[in-house]
C-alpha cells in the first residue's frame, strides 16, 4: 500500500521548518512529518530541480508533500546569512504561525587536512552548522517559551565522536567540531529549556546513501555493508518531537538506537 499523508497524524496541526531539506535526510524528515500532519516550511539553498550540482530542490520536495495531500511550503535560505536565518522564521510565522518544530539540518562540509584548510571555508563551516543552528533556536525559542511547548532537534554525525590516533582520517576534522559543538550546545539548551517543557535533541544517522554522501565518496567496498535505508532516519526524527519534553530530551542519540529503543518500524515515505 502505498504511503499517505495522514492529516490526524502524531504532529497534526503542528509547523515544522527543516533546513537543508531539498534532498537527502532533510528531504525525508520533511516528507515524514508531512505524513503525520505537520505544516512544514522546507527550507534549503536550492529552490529549483538544476540549480545545484546534486539532485533535488525545495519546490520538488513540496510538491510530493502537497500531491500527496499534505500541507508544505517552499522557503529559501542560506543559512550563512544571518538576514535569511532572520526572514526563514518570520516568512513560517506569516505563513503558518509560530513554530513547533525545529529540526537544524543544512550543512556545508569541506574535508581538508587542517595543515591547509582555509580560513574562510572553516568560518563557512562553523557558521552554518553551529552558529546558524544557534541562531535558529534564538530566534524560536521566545515563543515556545510563551506556550510552554515545542521541540528542537539538531542533525548530528559518527563525526563527532573522538577518532583514534591510528585512524588517518580524510580531512574531516573541522566537520567532526562542528557536529561535536552541536552535541554540546544541544544538552546545554535542553537543561537551559527543561522547565519550560521544551525538547531538545541531536541525532545522528548512521551510514546513508544521501546525494551528498555519495559525492563525498564516503561509502566505498569497505563500509557499503552498513548502509541503512534514510526512512530509518526519518522515523527516528519523528519520535524525537513528540510526546513528553519532560523525559524525552537533552539526548545525544542514534536513528539505531531510537527505532530499537522505541520499536519502531520505518514508514515508507510518499512518493
Amino acid at each position: 500500500m502505498a504511503a499517505t499523508v495522514n492529516k490526524n497524524g502524531v504532529l497534526a496541526g503542528k509547523v515544522a521548518v527543516v533546513t537543508g531539506a531539498s534532498r537527502g535526510i532533510g528531504e525525508a524528515i520533511a516528507l515524514r512529518y508531512a505524513q503525520e500532519g505537520a505544516k512544514v516550511i522546507v527550507s534549503a539553498r536550492t529552490v529549483e530541480d538544476g540549480d545545484h550540482i546534486l539532485p533535488g530542490s525545495i519546490n520538488s520536495v513540496v510538491k510530493r508533500i502537497r500531491d500527496a495531500g499534505g500541507e508544505a511550503t517552499a522557503v529559501r535560505a542560506d543559512l550563512a546569512s544571518g538576514e535569511d536565518r532572520e526572514n526563514l522564521i518570520k516568512e513560517t510565522e506569516r505563513i503558518y504561525g509560530p513554530v513547533d518544530i525545529l529540526v537544524n539540518n543544512a550543512a556545508i562540509t569541506y574535508f581538508i587536512p587542517v595543515d591547509r584548510f582555509p580560513e574562510k571555508r572553516y568560518r563557512l563551516m562553523m557558521e552554518v552548522q553551529v552558529y546558524g543552528p544557534f541562531h535558529l533556536a534564538q530566534l524560536v525559542l521566545g515563543k515556545m517559551q510563551e506556550r510552554k511547548s515545542g521541540w528542537i532537534l539538531n542533525i548530528s554525525s559518527h563525526a563527532a565522536l573522538q577518532p583514534a590516533l591510528t585512524s588517518a582520517g580524510r580531512g574531516g576534522t573541522v566537520y567532526g567540531m562542528c557536529k561535536a559543538a552541536l552535541e554540546r550546545f544541544t544538552t546545554g539548551l535542553a537543561a537551559e529549556v527543561h522547565s519550560d517543557n521544551i525538547g531538545v535533541n541531536v541525532i545522528s544517522p548512521g551510514l546513508i546513501a544521501t546525494p551528498g554522501v555519495v559525492h563525498h565518496k564516503l561509502i566505498n567496498e569497505s563500509n557499503e555493508d552498513q548502509a541503512v535505508p534514510v526512512e530509518n532516519m526519518a522515523e527516528a526524527c519523528l519520535r524525537l518531537v513528540h510526546g513528553d519534553a519532560s523525559t524525552l530530551s537533552g539526548r545525544i542519540t542514534y536513528a539505531v538506537d531510537i527505532l530499537k529503543e522505541f520499536n519502531l518500524t520505518p514508514a515508507e515515505l510518499i512518493a
